[in-house]
């Protein structure tokens, strides 16, 4: 048997969860049936654990597709630990708003061994931190943002928020997001890719959509103001958002938020039309993929735009190209890269797999 690569654990347990030797890990994870997280990362996981020296208390969760509330009875696990990783959707569930944690939790969007082991999981953890910082300063800074693709995205404004300043408690690893921008001060038309698709706040059937076509979405600040292409793909694209929005009582035309992916080695090795699910749970960390929040006046809403290869501007310097994440161009970015090198060796080499 071949001995197992425990770098990325290392990096998920310690340089993200700060774990030291005596400390209790709480360690949720999903029934292996479901098909989401393998049970080999958990295997992982613990054994690193274990090697550290932490205390491990194996949690295995159920999963509940339209959760609104942490069970008491894990609250109650979770508050006797001094560090809890979650191999298991309900953290993302209920972190935007909704997870009330003083302990130090982590969740893991590396779903396998394979991914937690690659430069997915292995890249410094402080080093996707560093850089989102930067990002988030350049961007919320800018006094003007354009957003455009080849296939006809084309939208800009002004971001008039700050950004959120990284997970304190409740922290996602690896980090593979700039700070969301609140979708107030923009207006535009996204080209989606096919497909509308969940993002994993809530579960339901179908969780996504496709189209024939190419199909566009015109918002204007918080509001979507339809869809344009083929008739039947019009069509199919509102009878889904009136079936989510129907089903939830949430505002179907509620455009919240965006953001974009920053970890160069982020990766889907699948078929995202195939495995909705775990794509949306993964793959929007991948710089190639802008992410907009929309069905329902609250983050992460519950239907995603996705945009592919997207270019960003940001006062003139264009910060994102055709889908390729330029950090030299970022004010402190060559300082981040200089300061970690797995980062640096990462963005020489980005993994262009994105299921698509």
């Amino acid at each position: 048997m071949p001995e197992r690569n425990l770098e990325g654990a290392y990096n998920l347990l310690v340089n993200c969860g700060q774990a030291c030797a005596g400390e209790r890990l709480l360690l949720c994870y999903e029934q292996e049936s479901l098909d989401f997280y393998d049970r080999a990362i958990v295997e992982d996981v613990c054994a690193c654990a274990q090697e550290i020296g932490l205390e491990v208390m194996p949690y295995e969760l159920d999963f509940d597709p339209v959760i609104d509330t942490v069970p008491a009875q894990l609250e109650a696990a979770i508050a006797a630990a001094d560090l809890t990783v979650f191999l298991a959707r309900l953290a993302d569930q209920m972190r935007f708003g909704r997870f009330k944690s003083d302990q130090r939790t982590v969740l893991s969007y590396a779903l396998n061994s394979a991914s937690l082991a690659s430069p997915f999981g292995t890249v410094h953890y402080k080093a996707s931190l560093a850089l989102k910082q930067v990002i988030d300063t350049a961007v919320f800074g800018a006094s003007e943002v354009v957003v455009s693709c080849k296939a006809g995205t084309y939208f800009k404004g002004k971001i008039s928020a700050s950004p959120d300043g990284g997970d304190v408690n409740l922290r996602r690893f690896p980090m593979l997001v700039n700070t969301p921008a609140p979708a107030s001060g923009f207006a535009g038309r996204i080209a989606l890719p096919g497909f509308l698709v969940g993002t994993g706040s809530k579960y339901y059937h179908p969780f996504g959509v496709t189209f024939d076509a190419p199909l566009f979405a015109v918002f204007e600040g918080n509001t979507l103001l339809g869809f344009e292409g083929q008739k039947s793909d019009e069509d199919k694209a509102n009878q889904h958002l009136d079936m989510v929005a129907g089903r939830f009582e949430i505002d179907r035309n509620f455009v919240h938020s965006w953001h974009l992916g920053i970890h160069p080695k982020c990766y889907f090795d699948g078929v995202a039309v195939d495995q909705f699910e775990s794509w949306s749970g993964s793959a929007f960390g991948n710089p190639r993929l802008l992410h907009v929040h929309t069905c329902g006046a609250y983050a992460p809403g519950e239907v995603c735009w996705n945009v592919v290869d997207p270019t960003l501007v940001a006062d003139g310097v264009t910060i994102w190209e055709d889908g390729v994440l330029l950090p030299e161009r970022v004010p402190g970015g060559r300082e981040v890269l200089a300061e970690y090198d797995d980062l640096r060796r990462a963005f020489l080499a980005p993994d262009r797999r994105i299921g698509l």
